[in-house]
Order: structure tokens, then C-alpha cells, then sequence
């Protein structure tokens, strides 16, 4: 009959047995705190589905109701009408905005009052709106964008417009948007003198938007800039 060999425990053993007596004293020792944590993580999880279920969906649900009148008013141009409400039956931009301003439709919202501001020549107050709105959106997101650096064009701010310009037409990498933006761009740098650059974002119009509308007279842009550069 073979002798039975007694091992000894290597230092790696011993030490992961240490680690796991240890963990067990913890446990044992706290376990009133661990279950008090854990009870309040639960408490935490439901209460947030729940203000969620019962309080931002039916929010966000009205908020949508809301806006849906003033983006008629935008549409047609009453731009007072939809940013301020007809004191009736409709918020107005503004009024949602106060009222949701924890949803997405709150978000939108910022951006429709913005816009109207703008229109009414009201540029400040605009770009307030404006920046306030943010959202990873290829068509929303650059028009807004652009719009922002219309503002500061009005306020005879170019140099902060032109990169608007720019900023609008890099996000939206479009055949129909993108080279909306670079003309105008083009258009505040000539205002500069800075014909360089004009000529420059002319040039990607020519080469990366060739189909655009804008792309269609753009030579025209093109040799009227390089004319002047010196």
C-alpha cells in the first residue's frame, strides 16, 4: 500500500486563504451595512424606472402635444405667434421650454425659439437659444449651427461666424447642406478682404460638392476671389 504523502501549502495558497478568511470576517462583520447598501441600490433602481414610467414619458408625451401647433406657426412664419404663444390654447417655444424642460422636445423647443428670434432680428437673445440647444443630428444639429454663425455675422462679429460656417458644414458632410455653409463662408471671408480663404472653401465646393447647386455658378466665386488676391 503506497505511503500517503502529506503536502504542505505553497506561500500562494496560503495567502489566497488568508485573502478569502478575510473576506468572510467582512462580510460577517458588516453584513448589516452590505445589506442596508444594497437594499438602498434597489430603492434607488425602482424609484428611477418609476419616475421615468409615470413622470418623464407622460412629459415627454404633452410636450410633443405642446409643440406641435408652433412648429405650424414656424412653418408659415409667425414667428412671434410661435415663440411666445397665443395665450389661449398654445405655449409658445418659450412657455414649453418652462414647462418640459426636462425633455427632448424642451431641447427642440430651444432651437425653434432661436430661430425665431432670429427672424426677428432679435440676435442676441437668439444665440442664447441657439447654443443652448445641442443634439447629435446631421440636419438639425449643423442648421443650427450655421444659424449661430448667421447671428454673429449680423452682429458684425464675421471672423466667429466664418467658424460657424465652417463648424456647419464639417457636421453635416452632405451634398446639400454642407456646401450651403461653405459658400457663406466664402461670402464673410471676401467681406474681409481675406480672399485666400474664400477661395479656398470656394475650391472644396468645386471638388467635393460638384453635384450642389452651389457648385453650379462656383467658378464664377472662385476667379472673382482670385482676382483680388495680391
Amino acid at each position: 500500500m503506497a505511503k500517503k504523502v502529506k503536502t504542505t501549502p505553497t506561500q500562494a495558497e496560503a495567502n489566497v486563504g488568508e485573502i478569502f478568511s478575510r473576506s468572510e470576517r467582512f462580510i460577517e462583520t458588516y453584513k448589516n451595512h452590505i445589506m442596508i447598501g444594497i437594499g438602498a441600490i434597489i430603492i434607488i433602481v425602482v424609484a428611477t424606472l418609476g419616475i421615468r414610467q409615470y413622470y418623464f414619458i407622460p412629459q415627454e408625451a404633452e410636450a410633443q402635444e405642446a409643440i406641435f401647433p408652433g412648429e405650424n406657426f414656424l412653418a408659415n412664419q409667425q414667428w412671434e405667434l410661435a415663440l411666445n404663444g397665443d395665450s389661449a390654447t398654445y405655449l409658445g417655444f418659450l412657455g414649453i421650454i418652462d414647462e418640459y424642460g426636462f425633455t427632448k422636445t424642451a431641447k427642440l423647443a430651444k432651437a425653434y425659439a432661436g430661430i425665431c428670434y432670429y427672424h426677428l432680428g432679435k440676435y442676441d437673445e437668439a444665440l442664447d437659444y441657439l447654443k443652448a440647444y445641442s443634439a447629435d443630428d446631421k440636419i438639425v444639429d449643423p442648421v443650427v449651427t450655421g444659424l449661430i454663425g448667421d447671428c454673429y455675422v449680423n452682429i458684425k462679429n464675421v471672423e466667429e461666424g466664418i467658424k460657424y460656417f465652417r463648424k456647419a458644414a464639417s457636421k453635416a458632410e452632405s451634398e446639400y447642406i454642407s456646401p450651403v455653409y461653405l459658400k457663406k463662408a466664402g461670402l464673410a471671408y471676401e467681406s474681409l478682404s481675406d480672399f485666400k480663404n474664400a477661395v479656398e472653401v470656394y475650391s472644396i465646393i468645386k471638388s467635393k460638392y460638384a453635384g450642389s447647386m452651389e457648385a453650379a455658378d462656383i467658378d464664377k466665386y472662385i476667379d472673382r476671389a482670385s482676382a483680388q488676391i495680391k
